[in-house]
């Protein structure tokens, strides 16, 4: 790498330990110098590497703003097409909807104007742009409040610009920011106020955490920004350079920002209803996502030298080099540890990873990737941050009962994961206590789950081994994970066992699946019944498959349409998914593959899986285990990524459609062209070309029209293909919720009777209300539920209830999972399922899944 880029790129970086703060003018210094030198040579070069730079490391945003206001002094046309490629990039950013390029853009520009590069002036005409376009969304008459979203970010664009040039501008143009607050402030009376409901990582809303959802987002980063205002704008965590230059900044010309504007609102829905309203909504929050729903895990004690404002910019910062620096964990942690503030900030590094890990309704990278960022972090901090982190860990499982089930999976996902990068090495003697539980208690179910994960992810022995100093926990260690073969010696019923044993010879001897399936019809089915026909090729075949995944594979390619021809229905295929679930009852990760593969290779269908689910065996085990949730995910996930692939697909095949197209009408053109043409043959006219040109040209047309033709074909087929698609996905949603509205209904009135429920926080919001039971009341001397299990206490949920609230936050979260898929089908959910005749519980979840208000 030049030495200009070098210095350009690592500006500013402290060591990889948290030091004192460097000197920030030597770095300035020296990247100015040497920048100015190699203008000459390379100026394109270096404007596009510090814009980019800028972009991407917006931590040092600052430190890039002295250099470019330092630049400016002596090279104003550099500097100009700085500003016109940003103000570009920021309207591309805008009409893109790219929520991330948007907000760094403007925070650059706010910082170009403390480095006097910009006019103040010109800064406040994009806040008032984006402001006017904010209120007008949020207006009932002239807008669409369903996109709201947009509105909301707008508004957190411009406050969080403030604490980088909030100063400059109450000095420089007090009367022109002040109009903008009070544009901001009445943009707030008018908004609605967002609700958590259905996005809250924590189930119960105790009284100590009252303060924390009074107010949303936006309304919580105004206060900051309002706290800030009163306090002269002075915060620690916004390092300003320019103030070391300020004698010679200030004789620069200030420039102005290129007119910006704002997207046109999507129309107002025609019939405004709750779905189609909700389904406008939904769209918004997808495109214009809250960034973080902070996790308030650690005590105030922890966090508490930090102003309200620092917190929510050092966020800002961690948040960004997770987004920006994603395909380099190791430089990710690098700069995590090395942000450009004088304190202190492991515990609310910890806090923000882990809001964004178990962030709802997901979060912006796979779990796997906030796995490996805090792994490299505690190898980084070896002396701070294991133990923040087991700290993290200790308080989200005292409160494990109030965890989101979603958030509950994701976090026994990421701990095992993490334990098997530390040699599986933890103190469950702290958590032996959970043995005195009831087994269906969640910090029970927790440990339990843990230690499954941790099996698949290592062997059962070393598993064992790592739990030696508390012995008893061995009782929640899954079974060894052999399998359960029904004929595995004479002594089991003497006519399958033979029957198993002649179709082990058949596959071993490599019979085709013909021969197996006439062998079948002929010898078994005529003479035993389908019932043990299904059972012996089932269990044969799982059994030679069972040695690895590359035996099951093979066997079920060579021998899947055997499955499928005794299993051709769904009864069948719910008895072919119960023999799995029998032959691997040692081993859930084995049943929930060879499931997947059967559903992947069609020999099992989804709406098989989800009866199989619901089934009254397994509907006993809702609450104990998430093997069958695990499975039904998989098959939703399945069903979502085959709708997901044609509807790409069919996108590629419109724009092959649309070339296709142009290169049949040009090929056209030109053989029409040709054909008008006179030539003269024997000295007399005739229409045409040479023979051998417009035979080209003939041959070149046909082909052209045949491949626009063939392109058009697989275009139907892909259309309707998905049209089947999307029918299925309909009836896989509505035989979902139907199911869960089955299993649910006599146990909900049961346990809660005809209870309704009141909402919390937000009065339009419909939300499941569980504190309404008093096992529920609020510890007063603690701040947390009874229903917390802690060391020596107990566990007072009843079984019922416990089911009830399980089954509940899986509705809620399947339906906030798949959300996209169910709001097409939404107003045939609500007249088959979501009747007047269902539990209101139910329905609630349903809805606060969805994020759909009662008003709406």
């Amino acid at each position: 790498m030049s030495s200009w880029r070098s210095l350009i790129l690592r500006i500013g970086e402290k060591s990889s330990e948290y030091g004192g703060i460097i000197d920030y003018k030597d770095h300035i210094d020296a990247c100015f110098g040497v920048v100015r030198r190699e203008l000459e040579h390379s100026e394109d070069e270096i404007l596009t590497f510090l814009l980019q730079c800028s972009e991407q490391l917006p931590h040092k945003i600052p430190l890039y703003g002295t250099v470019i206001g330092l630049l400016n002094l002596e090279n104003e046309e550099l500097v100009k097409k700085i500003l016109e490629s940003t103000q570009k990039s920021l309207q591309d950013a805008l009409d893109t909807g790219d929520c991330n390029k948007i907000r760094v853009l403007m925070r650059f520009l706010t910082v170009l104007m403390c480095s006097k590069v910009v006019q103040p002036s010109s800064l406040v005409v994009v806040f008032e742009t984006l402001l006017s376009s904010a209120a007008t969304i949020v207006d009932d008459e002239k807008g669409n409040p369903s996109w709201q979203a947009r509105a909301d970010f707008y508004i957190t664009c411009i406050l969080s610009c403030l604490p980088w040039g909030g100063s400059e501008l109450g000095e420089q143009i007090p009367e022109e920011i002040e109009r903008v607050m009070v544009g901001i402030e009445a943009y707030l009376s008018i908004r609605r106020r967002v609700s958590d409901v259905g996005l809250s990582v924590f189930e119960e809303i105790n009284k100590i955490d009252k303060v924390h959802v009074e107010q949303d987002f936006v309304e919580d980063l105004w206060s900051r920004i309002q706290d800030l205002s009163k306090n002269s704008w002075k915060l620690e965590s916004v390092p300003r350079p320019h103030l070391l230059y300020e004698a010679q900044l200030v004789a620069g010309k200030s420039h102005d920002i290129g007119p910006i504007s704002c997207p046109e609102q999507p129309d107002t829905p025609g019939e405004l209803s709750g779905v189609s309203f909700g389904r406008q909504k939904h769209e918004a929050e997808l495109k214009y996502p809250q960034r973080i729903r902070r996790l308030n895990i650690f005590s105030a004690s922890k966090t508490e030298d930090l102003q309200p404002i620092d917190r929510f910019v050092v966020e800002e910062y961690l948040l960004d080099v997770l987004f920006f620096l994603n395909g380099c964990r190791k430089e990710c942690a690098a700069c995590m540890v090395g942000l450009p503030v004088p304190f202190r900030y492991e515990y609310l590094m910890a806090e923000t990873i882990f809001s964004q890990l178990l962030l709802l309704p997901q979060p912006p990278f796979k779990p796997i990737y906030y796995t490996l960022v805090i792994i490299d972090l505690c190898k980084s901090l070896p002396g701070a941050f294991p133990a923040v982190v087991a700290g993290a860990v200790r308080a989200l499982f005292d409160r494990i009962s109030e965890l989101d089930m979603e958030c509950r999976t994701r976090l026994i996902l990421w701990f095992s994961h993490h334990l098997s990068n530390f040699q599986f090495i933890w103190p469950w003697e702290e958590w032996a206590y959970v043995l005195e539980l009831p087994k269906w208690a969640p910090q029970r179910v927790f440990v339990q789950e843990v230690l499954d994960r941790e099996v698949r992810l290592s062997y059962w022995d070393k598993v064992k081994q790592s739990i030696e100093n508390t012995p008893a926990l061995e009782e929640l260690l899954p079974p060894k994970g052999v399998p359960d073969f029904r004929y595995g010696s004479e002594d089991d019923d003497k006519t399958e066992y033979t029957l198993s044993t002649e179709l082990n010879g058949m596959v071993k001897g490599r019979k085709t699946a013909r021969d197996v399936i006439t062998w079948l019809e002929e010898s078994v089915i005529s003479v035993n019944g389908l019932d043990i026909a299904l059972r012996v090729v089932v269990q044969t075949l799982l059994d030679i498959g069972s040695k690895s995944f590359t035996h099951l594979i093979t066997v079920l390619e060579r021998y899947g349409q055997v499955i499928a021809k005794i299993c051709s229905d769904e009864e069948t295929q719910i008895t072919l998914i119960a023999e799995v679930g029998s032959f691997w009852k040692n081993s859930a990760q084995s049943t929930a593959i060879t499931i997947d593969r059967m559903m992947g290779y069609r020999l099992i269908s989804n709406l098989a899986i989800v009866k199989w689910v619901f089934s009254s065996s397994n509907v006993e085990l809702f609450h104990t285990t998430d093997r069958l949730w695990e499975i039904l995910r998989n098959a939703l996930n399945k069903t979502y990524n085959r709708i997901s692939d044609l509807r790409k697909e069919i996108s590629h095949l419109k724009k092959s459609v649309i070339t296709a197209e142009q290169s049949a009408a040009k090929a056209k053109a030109e053989l029409d062209a040709a054909e008008t043409k006179l030539m003269l043959v024997d000295g007399e006219p005739v229409v045409g070309e040479n023979p051998a040109r417009m035979k080209r040209l003939k041959s070149n047309a046909a082909k052209t029209k045949e491949e626009e033709v063939s392109t058009r074909e697989s275009l139907e087929s892909k259309e309707a293909l998905f049209a089947r698609a999307l029918e299925e996905n309909e009836a896989l949603f509505l035989s979902l919720y139907k199911n869960f509205s089955n299993v649910l209904m006599e146990r909900l009135h049961e346990t809660f009777g005809e209870k309704t429920l009141e909402p919390t926080g937000d009065s339009e919001a419909m939300v499941v209300d569980e504190e309404d039971t008093p096992a529920m009341e609020t510890d007063k001397e603690n701040g947390s539920s009874k229903r917390n299990a802690g060391s020596g206490t107990e566990y007072i949920v009843e079984e019922k209830e416990q089911w009830c609230l399980s089954t509940l936050g899986y509705v809620k979260a399947f339906s906030r999972q798949y959300a996209s898929e169910i709001w097409p089908h939404m107003d045939k959910l609500e007249e088959e399922v979501l009747t007047g005749s269902v539990h209101p519980l139910f329905r609630n979840a349903v809805y606060s899944g969805l994020r759909l208000h009662i008003d709406q």
